[in-house]
Order: structure tokens, then C-alpha cells, then sequence
């Protein structure tokens, strides 16, 4: 698989983000990657004539904006976006204080947004582009146990629906993949916030049933990530690629069972929900 495009992407220093560096470089396409730490990224990707590493915080709007002309500059242009950098953020709603609250969205939801705001300009004058936002199974669908996290990324999945109507005109595509469970180090210590700062009695038993979940599952999730990064680059040759992108089996039957609760819903309550309209 052989490609020229010219790629950003974003917390490409580990997990997913750090398998599609690697498999676009060795189909021949240029990269500019970021990761608030550059050195651990050059380390993780190697040395690679087609590579641009650049240290980021996404937060930093202006900085945003020189990561990506530094792009521009260096390759020429810029063909594809992906937002992959964020974290999962798990713990029963009101244990989660405001400040980390605040972090996940942050990290998840406005540097996606600084991202994208700063790489329109160059995709709307060239008339052409692909814009990758990385959801999550939980961008489609709230677990317990993970209400801030599941708020990100239906934040995430809305505006890239919205945005892909507003880009339309100007040859822009948009994807929101909803990944599953894959076989990153996202559930491990360092790469999952957890917030225990004022454990609530009544949560005990959810907050332990969580904690071995999630030990259960690290390093044994069914999803294997290059597999998914074939796919991610499959459909940026592709003249129509999807909106939503759900990976993993996993994901086709936590969208599957929700649409047909939702489907339920909408059948039990419709004659009562219709009728409130002026007579």
C-alpha cells in the first residue's frame, strides 16, 4: 500500500496513533506527528526521511497553528488530519471532580477542535482533504462508569457530523471512528485517568467492579491496531469514505443494541411524542 499524501497526526507517540505513523511511512506517504514529548516519539517512530516529529500541546491554540504551517512548509501541503491524541476517563459521575472534568475535555475535545480550526483554511483552499476524528464506542453510546469520557466523544462524534455538512462544499471529508476495545496500552496506568479524590460510599461496589474490568481487559482487548490502521488508510484512498467509522465487532454490538433500544423508544413512545405539535 503506496501512498504520497501528507499526513498530521496527533499523540502519535504510543497505541494507535504510533501504528499509523509507522504503517503510513512504510507505504511511502510524508507524516508530520506530535506528542507532548518529542523525544519519546522520535524514539517510539525512528528516523525516517518522510518524517516531521513536532513537540505539541494541543491546547495552545497558536502553537496548534505553527504545527501545522511547519507542516505546510516542510512537505508542501496537507492531505490528511487525524486527532487521535486524548485519554479515557473513568469514574462514576459525581466522584469526578470539575477539575478533571475540565482535563478531559481539554485534551479530548478542544485540542481536536484548536486541530481543526488551524488545518481548514489550507484544506478549503486547496478544495480537498480528509479530516480523521478519533471517537470511541463511547462516543455512541454512555457506559457507567464513564460518563466525562462518554461526554468527549459524543462531543467529538456531533461536531464531525456537523462539520462534515459545513466542509462538504469544498471537497472535505470527515470521518469519526468509534473504536472498540484494541490491544493498546490505553487501559494502562499512565494512559487512563482515573479519579478517586472523593470515593462516595454508595459507588464502592460499581467502583470495584470497574477497577477489575478494566484490569481484566488490559492487554487481552480483542482488537488488533494494525488491522485498524490498514482500514484507516484503505479509506483515505477512498472517493467516499464513511462518517462513522465503528472498529471492532465489539463496536458493530454496542452500536447494533443501542439503535435497537433506541428503535424500541421511539415505536413505545411515538403516538404520545407526536402529538405535541400545535394543533
Amino acid at each position: 500500500m503506496s501512498s504520497t499524501k501528507i499526513w498530521f497526526v496527533t499523540g502519535a507517540s504510543k497505541g494507535m496513533g504510533l501504528a499509523l505513523v509507522k504503517k503510513i511511512l512504510a507505504g511511502g506517504a510524508r507524516v508530520a506527528a506530535t506528542s507532548r514529548n518529542v523525544d519519546d516519539l522520535e524514539e517510539a517512530v525512528g528516523k525516517h526521511e518522510y518524517f516531521l516529529p513536532i513537540q505539541l500541546n494541543l491546547s495552545d491554540e497558536q502553537a496548534v497553528k505553527e504545527a501545522i504551517s511547519a507542516t505546510i512548509e516542510y512537505f508542501g501541503g496537507l492531505d490528511v488530519v487525524v486527532n487521535n491524541a486524548g485519554y479515557g476517563q473513568v469514574g462514576v459521575f459525581e466522584e469526578i471532580t470539575d477539575e478533571y472534568v475540565r482535563r478531559n475535555f481539554e485534551a479530548n475535545v478542544f485540542g481536536t477542535f484548536n486541530v481543526v480550526r488551524q488545518a481548514l483554511p489550507q484544506l478549503r483552499q486547496q478544495r480537498s482533504g480528509h479530516i480523521i476524528n478519533f471517537s470511541s464506542t463511547a462516543g455512541f453510546f454512555g457506559f457507567g462508569g464513564s460518563s466525562i469520557y462518554a461526554a468527549t466523544k459524543f462531543a467529538v462524534d456531533g461536531m464531525s457530523e456537523a462539520l462534515a455538512q459545513d466542509v462538504q462544499p469544498f471537497g472535505i471529508h470527515v470521518t469519526a471512528v468509534k473504536p472498540g476495545y484494541f490491544r493498546t496500552n490505553f487501559l494502562s496506568k499512565g494512559s487512563l485517568g482515573v479519579n478517586s479524590v472523593n470515593p462516595i460510599e454508595d459507588y464502592k461496589e460499581q467502583r470495584e467492579a470497574q477497577e477489575t474490568a478494566v484490569s481484566a481487559y488490559d492487554n487481552n482487548q480483542p482488537g488488533d491496531p494494525e488491522k485498524a490502521v490498514d482500514l484507516l488508510i484503505r479509506i483515505t484512498e477512498s472517493p467516499n469514505p464513511p462518517l462513522h467509522l465503528f472498529l471492532g465487532k465489539d463496536a458493530y454490538e454496542v452500536a447494533r443494541n443501542k439503535i435497537s433500544s433506541i428503535q424500541k423508544d421511539l415505536e413505545a413512545g411515538e403516538s404520545e411524542a407526536t402529538a405535541t405539535d400545535f394543533s
